[in-house]
C-alpha cells in the first residue's frame, strides 16, 4: 500500500453503524449502508487494518450489577514543568478507578472522572494519590447525582462535516 487510505461516505456510514452496534451482522450492516455483504466486509477489514476500528466491546448495565459513584475531580498541580505533568500522568495511569483524565485549560490543570463503590472508596483513592507524591497541590470533587445523557458513540458525520457536502477523507501513514 502507498500509506494512504481514502474514506468515503460509505466508510463513514459503516463506522457510524459499528460504533452503535459492534455485534451487527455483516449482512445487516451491508443492508444498512447500501452495499452487498462481500464489499461491506472488505471495507470493514480495511478499516480495521488501518487502525480506525481498534476493538469491539460490550457496554455493561452497571446499575443491574452493583451500586457505584461517579466523581469528577479538578486537580491543580504544584509545579507546571513538563516533568511535573509527566510524573502526574504516569502515576494516575495506575489507578483502576480512574475512567478519564483530561489536561485542560482554565483554573485547574486536569479534569478526572472516577468510578468507585462509595464516596468513602473515592476518598481512599484520592488519599492514595496524595500519598503517592504525584505533585497534586489541590483538588475539588463533584459527585454525580444523575446522568441524564451519556453517549457511547461519537457524532462522526458532524465531526467530519459530512452532512454539508460529500467528500473523501484521506488518511496517511496507516
Amino acid at each position: 500500500m502507498n500509506g494512504l487510505l481514502k474514506l468515503d461516505r460509505l466508510d463513514i456510514s459503516i463506522l457510524s453503524h459499528l460504533q452503535k452496534d459492534g455485534r451487527i451482522s455483516n449482512v445487516n450492516l451491508a443492508d444498512a449502508v447500501g452495499l452487498s455483504p462481500s464489499p461491506c466486509l472488505q471495507r470493514v477489514k480495511r478499516l480495521e487494518a488501518a487502525g480506525l476500528i481498534i476493538g469491539y466491546e460490550a457496554h455493561i448495565n452497571l446499575v443491574k450489577l452493583t451500586d457505584y459513584v461517579n466523581v469528577f475531580t479538578e486537580v491543580t498541580l504544584t509545579g507546571h514543568r513538563r516533568e511535573d505533568f509527566q510524573r502526574f500522568e504516569q502515576g494516575i495511569k495506575k489507578v483502576d478507578e480512574l475512567m478519564e483524565c483530561h489536561l485542560i485549560t482554565g483554573g485547574y490543570d486536569y479534569l478526572l472522572r472516577f468510578m468507585t463503590r462509595t464516596i468513602e472508596h473515592y476518598q481512599e483513592v484520592i488519599e492514595g494519590l496524595l500519598d503517592a507524591s504525584l505533585g497534586i497541590d489541590k483538588y475539588f470533587s463533584y459527585i454525580v447525582i444523575k446522568s441524564p445523557v451519556i453517549k457511547n458513540s461519537v457524532p462522526l458525520k458532524s465531526l467530519l462535516d459530512w452532512g454539508h457536502r460529500d467528500r473523501d477523507v484521506v488518511l496517511s501513514n496507516y
